[in-house]
């Protein structure tokens, strides 16, 4: 399973894992700003430099059209998509005064997702992914730590959770109304199943996974 991290130009709240060898680590315009902090070399900073001036002193630089459809971090991950990673790691992608940019990457965790690919976006101690007609096990890391799910389009069915405070059993969970906001995890791993559509789900953590 190869590995990509994307450094974005939102809010850093810190590493949860440092890149390893063989990783694929690309910086998004100004994530370039946190890479150096960390002291991690990218393997491609990318972007239309809104951000930040693009710096002289690094050569594998890709520049961006500003009038495009994707993103920078969306650019980014469709590189490592090409590159064959299959496990994404995405700081800097939340927070800051851009909503939308935290909302847009929201939604690529659901275009991972389809393309066989896997995506974590680390948040303020809380880490967020995508899954669709599936499974996913997650491990309690803090006491009493919070669980969100959202539902990505119309309406979401046969949703299960499980190890929680407020489990669910075939639920149905809509684009209209937070139903699955502001849960908390009880046992060592809560599961959420959904039969048909897509969630988004976040939870607390203690800054690992």
């Amino acid at each position: 399973m190869k590995r990509c991290l994307i450094f974005a130009a939102g809010s850093f709240y810190g590493l949860v894992q440092r890149p390893e060898q063989g990783d694929l680590v690309i910086a998004a315009d100004g994530g370039y700003r946190i890479c150096r902090q960390e002291g991690i070399v990218p393997s491609l900073l990318l972007g239309d430099f809104d951000s930040m001036d693009a710096p002289t002193d690094f050569a594998a630089v890709c520049r961006l059209p500003v009038e495009k459809d994707d993103t920078d971090t969306m650019a980014a991950i469709r590189y490592g998509l090409e590159q064959g990673c299959t496990e994404f790691h995405i700081y800097g992608g939340t927070g800051g005064r851009r909503l939308d940019h935290t909302l847009a990457n929201l939604q690529a965790l659901l275009f991972l997702r389809r393309h066989g690919a896997r995506g974590w976006l680390y948040d303020d101690a809380f880490v967020w992914t995508a899954i669709e007609n599936e499974s996913l096990t997650v491990e309690r890391t803090v006491d009493w730590g919070l669980l969100s799910l959202f539902c990505l389009g119309e309406k979401v069915e046969g949703v299960s959770v499980t190890g929680v405070q407020y489990p669910l059993a075939e639920g149905v969970l809509t684009s209209d109304f937070p139903l699955g906001v502001s849960n908390h995890i009880l046992e060592d791993e809560a599961v959420i199943s959904v039969r048909r559509g897509a969630l988004v789900v976040g939870w607390q953590t203690d800054g690992v996974l």
